[in-house]
């Protein structure tokens, strides 16, 4: 094979790319990765990239000869590179282009980047042949079921470079593997990965449909796996800039009503995903918009295939989100009807499938919210108990069988809770006292069985607030003052994390009320201050 000679800092260009102009789409790819390929920090010297690479854009006339731009870039080319297929071999121009890059410089390299056919009928026959002799040409095979265009690239470079192949192989799985070291820059690789996707999909339409089931794939893991990383992380922010980039994926398609049901499902959840964070982040009015536009769509897919399980499920969910801005908005003859409508839709998920634990646990949601509202003024803690307890018991169970799942451990301590606030609404102090100490030891015991994970500390946080707020309730202060200080400590690890977390925010400094209060009329007057 031919071997790299050394770095002339005279030569203007690094390589001299040679193809056919059937070919130019493949062609200026190289072109763009070859220069923007960096080096190794130990062989790069003075540039740490193979810029510039001389490519012809322009098409050549029917003449006999090459241009003089061409042959001035031949002449100024430390190497060559052939983007070799049937087209490149049947072509004059390429031929020409390896003959006098060959005679200009005998001992430079000439690399092959194959890219359709076999050597036989895509090599041009000055490629395989110097002078006299013949010649096996370095060569790297672009091809989908050979090198593939990752490892292709990286032969070009050592090609190029002179560097060992298995250097520069191992320095590439080094970079990716730091880059998904951290959920955080997880986060930033797969955003860069789906919009270099998206630009593939735009410039080679050929390809259309391979790299539209790609984003999909990426988007669907953004929407299931990631997220579930990146709370347990607690950074919105950085959540929020992956929805952002994975919502870029559809802004292409001007007529939704044209995609299928299966995208526009999944951009519906995008868009509720996104009006979640929204609404973790204090931005009331955007979340709002974000659900009410699901909603709109789930409910028109949910027209379409009305025992389709997906179809129920997504539904289910921007009726939970609609109510659940209602409810927070004190409207709560407005929530009732969208959260009676979820737990029917839950509970016709559970007819489809007893056994499903997720339909299950919707179906303990779906009470827990209506418990919930019912505690809402006016308080009505008769219509909320049977509610309270019907979560309670389903999670229970199911926290039992699941107890390596923390989002099951987390829903079992909040249905605690509310079960607590009924019992201590109708009187019940001790049985709503004894509830809350059971969810304070569930919750205290999380940040140790799932460590590292932001949920647990929340979780154990609120169980120790919401004793303290139950206490000051009874003015029982010295009590909730002890149990109020538990949860500052975890509130300003958790503010550390993410200081821009408007309910950790929240959440502290309602702890940080009762641990300095000394009466709960003192802790009245305080909250009322302007």
């Amino acid at each position: 094979m031919e071997q790299m000679v050394a770095q002339d800092p005279q030569l203007r260009y690094r390589a001299f790319v040679s193809y056919s102009h059937t070919d130019g789409g493949f062609a200026r790819w190289l072109h763009r990765r070859l220069e923007g390929f960096r080096l190794p920090a130990a062989a790069a010297g003075e540039r740490d990239r193979l810029a510039p690479v001389f490519l012809d854009r322009a098409e050549l006339a029917a003449g006999q000869d090459l241009s003089q731009q061409v042959r001035e870039a031949l002449a100024a080319s430390a190497a060559l590179v052939v983007v070799a297929s049937p087209a490149a071999r049947a072509s004059r121009w390429v031929a020409q282009e390896i003959a006098l890059f060959r005679e200009l410089h005998p001992d430079r390299p000439v690399l092959a980047a194959l890219i359709e056919g076999e050597p036989d009928s895509a090599f041009p026959d000055p490629l395989r042949r110097h002078g006299d002799h013949e010649v096996e040409p370095l060569a790297a095979d672009f091809r989908k079921d050979k090198d593939g265009r990752r490892l292709g690239l990286i032969k070009i470079v050592a090609g190029l470079t002179g560097l060992p192949l298995d250097q520069l192989v191992q320095r590439d799985a080094q970079t990716r593997q730091r880059r998904v070291m951290g959920i955080t820059a997880g986060a930033v690789v797969i955003s860069l990965v789906l919009a270099t996707l998206l630009v593939l999909a735009l410039r080679q339409r050929a390809e259309a449909q391979r790299q539209r089931a790609a984003a999909e794939g990426m988007v669907e893991f953004m929407l299931t796996d990631l997220r579930d990383r990146l709370k347990g992380v607690g950074r919105l922010d950085v959540m929020d800039a992956v929805n952002h980039k994975a919502m870029e994926h559809y802004a292409a398609d001007e007529n939704l009503e044209g995609l299928p049901a299966e995208m526009l499902g999944r951009r519906a959840r995008l868009i509720t995903a996104m009006g979640e964070d929204d609404h973790l982040s204090g931005r009331k009015a955007e979340a709002r918009a974000k659900f009410a536009q699901a909603y709109r769509v789930t409910a028109a897919l949910l027209q379409r295939q009305p025992r389709d399980p997906d179809r129920i499920f997504n539904h289910a969910q921007s009726e939970y989100w609609v109510g659940n801005m209602d409810f927070l908005s004190g409207k709560k003859a407005a929530a009732q009807p969208r959260w009676d409508a979820y737990l029917r839709l839950a509970k016709q998920l559970e007819q489809i499938d007893p056994a499903n634990r997720t339909w299950q646990r919707e179906v303990g949601y779906a009470h827990e919210d209506l418990c919930a509202l019912a505690l809402a003024e006016p308080v009505e803690p008769q219509r909320a108990l049977p509610h309270c307890r019907a979560a309670a018991k389903i999670i229970a169970s199911l926290s039992q069988a699941m107890r390596n799942d923390l989002q099951v451990q987390l829903d079992y301590s909040t249905d605690m809770a509310w079960v607590a606030d009924v019992e201590l609404q109708l009187g019940n102090t001790e049985a709503g006292l004894a509830m809350r100490e059971q969810q304070r030891q569930l919750a205290d015991s999380l940040p140790d069985r799932f460590p590292g994970d932001a949920r647990a500390l929340q979780a154990k946080m609120l169980a120790a607030l919401g004793l303290a707020t139950a206490l000051v309730k009874l003015d029982r202060m010295t009590e909730a003052r002890t149990a109020a200080n538990k949860a500052l400590s975890v509130a300003d690890v958790l503010h550390e994390r993410d200081p821009g977390n408007r309910r950790w925010q929240n959440w502290r400094n309602a702890a940080r009320a009762i641990a300095n209060a000394g009466s709960a009329d003192g802790l009245e007057k305080a909250r009322r201050k302007p």
